[in-house]
């Protein structure tokens, strides 16, 4: 058995009407009812147009059929779309205290006084051959000291020693 649909309803949108008068003062009504300035202000003139149409689309959040009738008889008729809601922006973070960098102490014994020691940070590991060679394909826009798992491991190398010196980091 089909559930009876609703019956459509149909799309409404208020009509709001200016009628200009000779000396340029403006009646307004929104679907029939006339809508006055406030209390105590000056009668709607042309150039009240932007407070007229604010006032009757509930500041734009609604749409309306506008109708502005001049005094010479003439006619123009436009549709006020309603203004896109913005969502509130979410409110910024609270500035944290610029952490400084985490610098960490590598050091090893063995090597010659005054030599110049490399610093290395590993990036992978590869295993040896049943040569004894080892190979390992670098990819330069890929070293980084994440791809080792988490673990960073030093490596100081005395280039006239000879001495290495493997450290993780804590």
């Amino acid at each position: 058995m089909r559930k009876p649909e609703p019956e459509p309803v149909p799309v409404s949108i208020p009509l709001v009407v200016l009628d200009v008068h000779e000396d340029g003062t403006v009646t307004v009504t929104v679907d029939g009812k006339r809508l006055d300035p406030d209390p105590f202000a000056p009668p709607w003139r042309r150039s009240s147009f932007g407070q007229i149409i604010d006032r009757a689309t509930n500041d734009r959040t609604t749409p309306a059929r506008v109708e502005v009738r001049e005094a010479d008889g003439t006619i123009f008729t436009d549709i006020i779309a309603a203004r896109r809601r913005r969502s509130r922006p979410e409110p910024e973070p609270e500035p944290k205290a610029p952490a400084g960098p985490a610098f960490h102490t590598v050091e090893g014994a063995g090597f010659v006084p005054g030599e110049d020691v490399a610093v290395a940070v590993v990036t992978g590991h590869t295993d040896a051959a049943h040569t004894g060679t080892a190979r390992a394909l670098i990819d330069p826009a890929g070293v980084g000291v994440d791809q080792t798992g988490g673990v960073i491991e030093v490596i100081l190398f005395g280039r006239v020693s000879g001495t290495a010196i493997i450290r993780r980091l804590p």
